[in-house]
């Protein structure tokens, strides 16, 4: 279950991170009610996690699956562009995050 909870947080803090950009400085009503929404569910899975997760790892994950998400969707929604130095580091963030799960002991069995 920590996974799927983990998936969640990332997933609800894309979402309350895509709607801060639409919120347009919390002046729009509606996407600043999903900003809200949305880290605050990213916030109460990521504490579920925490449980069987030790937190360098989970925060990891989060922040380096959720920094490629949202580099995608700035890109594909914004517009915003993604130079050669900047699809490399993320390269190397979804590296990192595979290694943590692949190879790092400190991580619950799947």
């Amino acid at each position: 279950m920590s996974y799927l909870y983990l998936s969640i947080a990332i997933v609800a803090e894309v979402i309350g991170t895509s709607a801060l950009k639409a919120s347009e400085g919390f002046t729009r009503l509606g996407p600043s009610l999903i900003t809200i929404l949305g880290y605050a569910a990213a916030f109460y899975f990521l504490s579920l996690t925490l449980k069987t997760i030790p937190v360098g790892i989970a925060y990891a994950i989060w922040s380096g699956v959720g920094i490629v998400l949202i580099s995608l969707i700035g890109y594909a929604l914004f517009r915003q562009t993604l130079d050669l130095p900047a699809i490399i580091g993320m390269a190397l963030i979804i590296a990192g995050v595979a290694v943590i799960n692949l190879f790092s002991r400190t991580m619950p069995p799947h």
